[in-house]
């Protein structure tokens, strides 16, 4: 099973509205992938510069290539760099070892996706990617 369409949209919409709420006033990027890492759904908001899309599209596309949350990929970059560099080589250089991406899981655990958030601190932006991935009623994984 993958993502839904309904579901995409809907974490993009909250994901955006988060950043909102919490008063973050960079322009946001989210982009949501299926479980083979198609994009299912992104927006960018006014003013996002050209590479954010990229950006956004790294840290989900890491997720669910290595399967962990992007705290995890973090880590590992930090222990391994060696590792994540040559992973990244093997993503074409669509890996982005950084927080703001977060594996989506069904209600059994299964991965059925990924999001990539952008735009302000990485911190804040897995706060968006959680916030959209809870209000589609899925499991966030940030690889905490």
């Amino acid at each position: 099973m993958s993502i839904t369409l309904a579901k995409s949209r809907k974490i993009v919409s909250v994901a955006l509205k988060k950043a909102q709420e919490i008063g973050l006033t960079k322009p946001m990027t989210v982009v949501v992938l299926d479980a083979r890492g198609t994009v299912k759904a992104c927006e960018s908001q006014d003013g996002s510069s050209t590479l954010r899309f990229k950006i956004a599209f790294g840290k989900a596309n890491g997720c669910i290539g290595l399967g962990i949350g992007a705290r995890a990929i973090f880590a590992r970059a930090n222990e391994q760099a060696y590792f994540i560099q040559a992973v990244n080589a093997l993503a074409d250089g669509n890996l982005v070892p950084v927080p703001g991406g977060v594996l989506v899981r069904d209600r059994k655990g299964a991965i059925i996706g990924a999001v990539g958030v952008t735009g302000d601190t990485s911190d804040n932006d897995e706060i968006c990617a959680v916030a959209g991935i809870e209000a589609a009623g899925l499991q966030p994984d940030t690889g905490a």
